[in-house]
């Protein structure tokens, strides 16, 4: 967007600025109400010359599965009841050519005068002759893209409903048509659902017929190689029999190693020492018994050692017995010691069996093993083809089941009646629709049209473009108003915003008024002149001395509008012809004084490009306080740089709704190149009627307290 229309549509203090996008409707109003009123009579008119067409619906209920009668799953892939695709694939079967060709034939459209224009062909001078079957084929493919094209496929939303309706300038026939469609989806649905059956139990029978020949065959060759190899099966899961003689065994061989150990033990204790304390000899009461004798008679033989000599015949026959008791101890404990070696020996005489006779069985069911390798293979293909063949089996019945039921997934909610008025065309809608449509386009081409154009029209956007403060906003006057006579109000507007620019100036330069301003424009009837001489005017109200000089050497206009001759002016003081004492004027009631253009020179450049013009900016200068130049337009001529660079300050004025972003833009170029101070800008002649720009509400900001009090 440019530069100057986006300033005009910027939002005010961060702000979204409705206002001004209203300024632009405003501003385009007719041409938003001419392209609407175009277009609104376009339709109209083509509405009235349209055929009307009616349309008529049946609505269909579409579920995802049948009612099972029977535990039969569908043939289809078992997707999920709320899944898209099926009911996409459902809406593109209504829309297939294949339907639509079944209608087509059901209805007999080819010969319904709506699509053959009315001609029933006939055999010349008789009956109607019977078409080819290949001209028929032909009409028929022929109406496929018409009866689609009337064709509209609506899934109602949220629901398991679809309506399907028909377009056509007969009533009666879009009725047939949609019903016709619903009654056709119905059949072609039942008939894919039996098709696939009967497909399904075709493939199913001859697939059974295959495995079960599979399943004899496999079950021979695994009985055969279980009688070969001497295999024996003793129960599905169930171990063989050297296997579980085998668990017997080692369960066995455990329970002897632990005894032998135990034997072992036993023995060991046995043959280390006397042997007296061994657990049998512990427990055994005879030796109990003995032992107890001989210490009562090693009692008996220590006490009587006193008073006998050992050779004494009480004490040899006390010491015989003692020695009989102890061999009586040493022959029972050694009789036990032969008891502990018996078992320790049977002990291991039977491990060493068991040991031998596993490590025969570890043999035979290693090599049993073996042999079951291809008998487990057998077996496992015979119970793999067991399954499959009852799978298949079961299947089959149950299709066979199904298939004879008839339930259907589709079914009709309402049928379609014939329409009692046409669908479209719709004169309400299609204007309304119409004059919206105007309406939004007739603001694309305002705003398109704003966009292009690259006058200026608000303060705001001059001041973007320039990077210049707007010194003043000068009003437009009401027409049949003179410059003059709107100055002659001291209150009026005009006045009012001329003395606001005099106040801007004040402040323009560290020193106040600037004392040699230029006045200029980017081209002609711009309002320099009367700018120049207003702010003349205004400046001198101050008790300021105001020299105003027509500075414009070639369409000079100030001596025409205050009244004074041009007979000597400035091309005669430039040329030396004149004293500047000669080119002075007074205008009387103005308080400033004048200085015209005076008499055309063919080579105005030369003239202000010269030393005369410092002369007498010098001499004026030391005479007058301010003095103000009215200068020729910038644009095309040379004239206006050459006074900007002699003057201290310039004032570009700018016309609204006329002058050109691109003209202001080059005025300030060629301004700068001559190192013109330009200080700011004036805009004038702007239609503050119905314009909110600061809010000043239009004239009621210049006009405030100007009531007669």
């Amino acid at each position: 967007m440019r530069k100057d229309l986006a300033m005009d549509l910027a939002p005010r203090s961060g702000e979204f600025d409705l206002l001004s996008y209203w300024k632009v409707v405003r501003e385009r109003r007719w041409t938003i109400l001419g392209i609407a009123g175009v277009i609104v009579a376009v339709v109209l008119v083509a509405t009235l010359l349209t055929k009307p067409t009616y349309r008529a619906s049946s609505t269909l209920q579409i579920e995802r599965e049948t009612i099972k009668v029977v535990n039969s799953d569908a043939l289809a892939s078992a997707d999920s009841p709320y899944d898209r695709d099926f009911y996409q694939t459902q809406f593109e079967l209504l829309k297939s050519r294949s339907l639509a060709l079944r209608v087509i034939q059901d209805l007999n459209l080819i010969n319904d005068p709506y699509f053959s224009g009315g001609a029933k062909p006939k055999a010349p001078g008789g009956p109607r002759a019977a078409p080819a079957a290949g001209d028929i084929r032909q009409r028929e493919q022929a109406l496929i893209g018409a009866v689609q094209g009337g064709l509209t496929i609506e899934p109602v939303s949220n629901s398991r409903l679809v309506r399907i309706s028909f377009d056509a300038a007969d009533a009666g026939l879009a009725a047939r048509v949609a019903n016709a469609y619903a009654d056709a989806f119905i059949a072609s649905n039942i008939e894919r659902r039996f098709g696939a059956s009967a497909y399904a139990k075709k493939y199913l029978e001859e697939r059974l017929a295959e495995l079960k020949g599979r399943l004899a065959d496999s079950e021979k060759q695994l009985v055969g190689f279980a009688e070969k190899q001497q295999i024996i099966s003793v129960g599905e899961g169930e171990p063989s029999l050297s296997a579980q003689n085998l668990s017997a065994l080692n369960a066995l061989l455990a329970k002897a190693q632990d005894e032998r150990i135990r034997a072992e033990a036993q023995w060991r204790q046995a043959n280390a020492g006397s042997g007296m304390g061994m657990p049998e000899v512990v427990d055994n009461a005879l030796i109990q018994s003995l032992r107890q004798s001989r210490a009562t008679l090693a009692g008996q033989y220590q006490e009587k050692s006193a008073s006998f000599k050992a050779d004494y015949p009480e004490m040899v026959q006390l010491k015989g017995q003692i020695a009989e008791l102890d061999r009586q101890i040493a022959t029972e404990v050694n009789n036990i010691r032969s008891s502990v070696n018996s078992r320790y020996g049977a002990a291991k005489a039977q491990e060493d069996l068991l040991a031998r006779r596993i490590q025969l069985l570890k043999g035979d069911v290693l090599d049993l093993a073996n042999r079951s390798i291809q008998y487990n293979i057998l077996k496992r293909e015979t119970a793999t083809n067991q399954q499959i063949y009852d799978a298949l089996l079961q299947r089959y019945k149950e299709i066979g089941v199904a298939g004879g039921i008839g339930a259907n997934n589709i079914s009709i909610v309402d049928r379609a009646e014939v329409p009692g008025g046409p669908y479209k065309p719709n004169l309400r809608r299609n204007v309304a629709f119409a004059l919206i449509f105007g309406l939004v386009l007739g603001t694309l081409a305002a705003f398109l049209l704003k966009f292009l154009d690259r006058r200026i029209r608000s303060s705001k956007a001059l001041e973007a473009l320039t990077g210049r403060p707007v010194l003043g906003i000068i009003p437009k006057l009401e027409a049949g108003t003179t410059p003059a006579q709107a100055s002659a109000n001291a209150r009026s507007p005009f006045s009012e915003s001329y003395r606001s620019v005099r106040t801007a100036l004040q402040f323009a330069t560290p020193h106040g008024l600037p004392r040699t301003l230029l006045v200029t424009s980017p081209g002609s009837s711009e309002g320099k002149s009367t700018s120049a001489a207003e702010l003349a005017h205004n400046i001198a109200q101050l008790g300021r001395r105001v020299v105003l000089i027509d500075a414009d050497l070639r369409n000079p206009s100030l001596h025409k509008a205050l009244g004074r001759s041009n007979a000597v002016g400035l091309s005669n003081v430039l040329a030396g012809a004149a004293e500047v004492s000669a080119a002075l004027q007074d205008v009387e009631g103005a308080g400033f004084a004048l200085i015209t253009s005076g008499p055309l020179p063919p080579n105005p450049p030369e003239l202000l490009g010269g030393d005369g013009l410092i002369r007498l900016l010098e001499q004026l200068s030391a005479q007058f306080e301010i003095v103000i130049i009215d200068g020729p337009p910038v644009l095309g001529l040379a004239d206006a740089p050459l006074l900007a660079s002699r003057a201290e300050a310039t004032l570009l004025v700018v016309m609204a709704d006329v002058t050109r972003s691109d003209a202001v833009h080059g005025a300030l170029q060629r301004l700068s190149a001559t190192h013109g101070n330009v200080l700011g800008t004036l805009f004038t002649r702007w239609d503050m009627r119905g314009d909110g720009e600061y809010g000043y509400g239009g004239y009621g900001y210049y006009q405030y307290g100007a009531s007669d009090r």
